[in-house]
């Protein structure tokens, strides 16, 4: 028995309810949704699934919480924060194990996540002397001020690639601020996050640290609720307009962090062992390309396309999919039936609009996957920026290739899209990648370099990629609001 088989079986959360309040409770009207493993069909278990009745319920604990949260001292509220970031570490195998089981990326990538959630609890706590405010020059009977104040109840919806890590890691900013929290666990993949509130819930008062799961009745009342100050969604593009509209009435705070369709653009000048190496590990293969920030579109220059894409294809038949609670798994499945659905008929369009399939597009052969979702890692080239494989996010294992010669015209293509999170550039110019980056529509670039984030440096899109940046000071920041504070000094 291997040792993730050993951690789930210890690991999955004892409680399957909502929790709110400090407590555990069934749904309101008795609800479940039995969860099944997309990598091998089993089932996980049942969990509570919360309506309208429970959100309104965990909100008016979430405001009681607020209450109490917000008079602590911001160092007890950062020590909190820091027993959280070590329980996370302790328990780091078993929430990675959950979640291979539960959303299908492999055990041995799940493993990054732990540092990464435990680092964000960490940095948040760090930051916390940081919510400060101003004095005004004024007249001299006169004092002006201003301090920063937490915003109340925060909502934050998650998505089901990185389930335990968003939920930890998401957590800090806010409740760092002072504010009480209520997470909406990916309905896809809700077991992690239901194993940390039994872990994370105890260290915080009552009402400050709440979960629930639920599908789109529970979202659609967290995101209509009055008693919520602000929504903050990982999601698709489609799912943050529909919250933004949602949250209008109310005139919510909404910070978005969606979807993208990244480009990878190599000059000819690139080193093309490193570009090939840079641009299989930006597709994010182990995470079965369900990453928003995949370098899913490359542009390579014709002078190198053919020795890269050559590279790049040996090195992706390299990737075996294997189940994913294995140690030695190099890459998961997709999520969902719907999710397989959705991705075969993007290589299907590939293929019928030309493009030329150099490897992948099927299911594996080993007969231990062929009751998951699993689908090879996909390259094709010869695409052109009208396919469908080169426009739209297909958030799985599908790599669209596109050679280019004359640079205006490869950045009208690279910026022509509505969405812009990520962009990889490749050069040994550095005169020239600075005035890449310049160019690229997106918010968040790498050169020389994919896929890696680093805490404090803002992480957030262009145009319908989202608002907002996380993973930094602005984060933190944009869990608060301002007030102003006149004082007449006159006798």
């Amino acid at each position: 028995m291997n040792a993730p088989t050993i951690y789930l079986q210890n690991a999955l959360p004892a409680h399957r309810g909502l929790y709110y309040g400090g407590e555990w409770h069934d749904a309101a009207n008795a609800a479940e949704e039995e969860i099944f493993s997309p990598s091998t069909g089993t089932s996980l278990g049942k969990v509570a699934w919360a309506g309208s009745a429970d959100v309104d319920a965990a909100v008016q604990q979430a405001r009681l919480g607020f209450q109490a949260w917000r008079k602590i001292s911001p160092l007890a509220r950062a020590s909190c924060l820091r027993q959280a970031a070590a329980l996370v570490r302790q328990h780091g195998d078993e929430l990675a194990a959950i979640d291979a089981a539960d959303c299908g990326n492999p055990f041995r990538a799940l493993k990054l996540d732990v540092g990464m959630a435990a680092h964000g609890l960490e940095y948040f706590a760090g930051l916390i002397a940081e919510l400060k405010g101003q004095t005004l020059p004024m007249e001299d009977e006169s004092l002006n001020y201003t301090v920063r104040e937490p915003l109340g109840v925060v909502c934050r919806i998650n998505a089901y690639n990185h389930p335990f890590m968003f939920a930890a890691r998401g957590a800090a900013a806010v409740l760092a601020a002072g504010n009480s929290l209520i997470i909406k666990s990916p309905e896809q993949a809700p077991l992690s996050t239901l194993r940390l509130a039994e872990l994370l819930g105890p260290l915080f008062p009552p009402g400050v640290f709440n979960v629930l799961s639920g599908g789109r009745e529970c979202g659609e009342a967290l995101t209509t609720h009055p008693g919520i100050a602000k929504i903050a969604l990982i999601g698709s593009v489609p799912t943050g307009k529909a919250i933004a509209r949602a949250a209008a009435d109310t005139l919510k705070r909404v910070t978005l962090e969606l979807g993208g369709k990244n480009a990878l653009i190599a000059y000819p000048d690139a080193d093309i062992d490193k570009v090939a190496e840079g641009a299989v590990a930006g597709m994010n293969f182990a995470w079965a390309g369900q990453s928003c920030g995949s370098t899913s579109r490359l542009f390579l220059h014709s002078s190198i396309h053919d020795a890269v894409v050559e590279r790049i294809v040996e090195a992706a038949r390299r990737i075996q999919p294997g189940i994913p609670t294995h140690p030695d798994t190099q890459m998961g499945c997709l999520v969902s039936q719907a999710q397989f659905d959705r991705v075969v008929s993007y290589i299907n369009s590939g293929v019928e609009q030309g493009a030329r399939l150099l490897t992948g597009g099927k299911r594996p052969q080993n007969p231990e996957l062929a009751q998951g979702y699993f689908i090879e890692p996909t390259v094709f080239s010869e695409v052109t920026p009208d396919m469908q494989i080169a426009r739209q996010e297909i958030f799985g294992p599908v790599m669209a290739i596109m050679r280019w010669q004359n640079e205006d015209a490869m950045f009208e293509a690279v910026n022509e899209l509505d969405v812009g999170l990520t962009a990889s550039i490749w050069t040994s110019d550095l005169i020239q990648a600075h005035r890449a980056a310049g160019r690229i529509e997106a918010g968040y670039i790498w050169i020389n370099r994919s896929s890696k984030h680093f805490p404090g440096a803002p992480f957030g899109g262009y145009k319908q990629s989202g608002i907002g940046r996380d993973e930094s000071l602005d984060e933190l920041l944009d869990n608060t609001q301002i007030k102003n504070v006149n004082v007449n000094l006159e006798p």
